[in-house]
């Protein structure tokens, strides 16, 4: 995919998925500004990569005046605004609707939905003003499925496709597609990390947390972070130009997995390996 010339905004680009886009993107010939919480990870990215082809904003995309900072930055490249991928996120701690912290609920909304919408809200004048731009937003399989006791994450993401549905059809006449991916696992640093802590409760290894995740996907495994920025980089180039609106499980197919089916197929597998049913 060809990204020269453009410009970017890649938010949460320090580490995880939004670290692998801002390579990807810089290897494909954009310029790209990453931004996140924390300024040493986005650093240490601006440092592994060619000389002016990265600058860093720290700051939190829920809260408007670090936005316009953010937009600012990427603005100063010259050139205008052409791409943007919304992928800073917060996980939840596991709990049902009853015993969630309305507080973890607000944050939750507001990292995982209300700053997608302010960087889009920011973003998207400048796209038009440049000719077009395409967005990127990184929802997770949650949004299009449900986990158990993860209603806050879900719901974000689940509205983070909406979201992105939404600004499809109000700007695509502008020239500006808007697109969602939907990750299933990743071995991203987090993800491994969380993976980790379940590990060391059920007395294993982190890999037989993670061959558990994998045992139904067909792909047989879950995913690594370059591979999602392989269809970042697709729907931010003019490759996708007649793409807007879709929301693109990034899952290895799980997606169409039917959980019962698999219950049943891990019985039938058992029952080959067994020489068969007994009567």
């Amino acid at each position: 995919m060809d990204l020269s010339g453009k410009i970017a905004i890649v938010t949460g680009g320090g580490t995880g998925i939004g670290e692998a886009v801002a390579r990807r993107f810089v290897g494909c010939g954009a310029r790209v500004c990453v931004t996140g919480r924390r300024r040493e990870p986005l650093e240490e990215v601006a440092r592994s990569l060619p000389p002016g082809t990265v600058k860093t904003c720290a700051g939190d995309v829920s809260e408007e005046k670090d936005v316009e900072r953010m937009v600012e930055a990427a603005l100063s490249f010259g050139g205008g605004l052409q791409v943007l991928v919304n992928n800073a996120a917060l996980d939840q701690d596991p709990a049902g609707v009853v015993d969630l912290d309305p507080a973890e609920w607000r944050r939750m909304l507001e990292v995982n939905l209300t700053g997608p919408f302010l960087m889009m809200k920011a973003c998207i004048p400048h796209m038009i003003r440049s000719g077009g731009g395409s967005v990127v937003n990184v929802s997770s399989l949650a949004g299009l499925r449900s986990n158990s006791e993860m209603p806050a994450y879900c719901a974000t993401k689940g509205g983070l496709v909406s979201l992105t549905q939404q600004a499809a059809l109000d700007y695509g006449p502008r020239n500006v597609r808007c697109n969602v991916i939907c990750p299933g696992a990743t071995r991203t640093a987090m993800f491994t990390e969380n993976m980790a802590a379940f590990a060391r409760q059920l007395g294993t290894g982190v890999e037989d947390v993670f061959a558990r995740f994998q045992k139904d996907v067909p792909l047989n495994r879950v995913a690594f972070p370059e591979e999602m920025a392989g269809i970042c980089a697709f729907l931010a180039s003019d490759d996708a130009s007649f793409l807007t609106g879709a929301a693109i499980p990034v899952d290895g197919g799980a997606a169409v997995v039917d959980v019962s089916g698999a219950v049943i197929s891990d019985i039938v597998r058992s029952l080959k390996r067994s020489g068969g049913a007994h009567e």
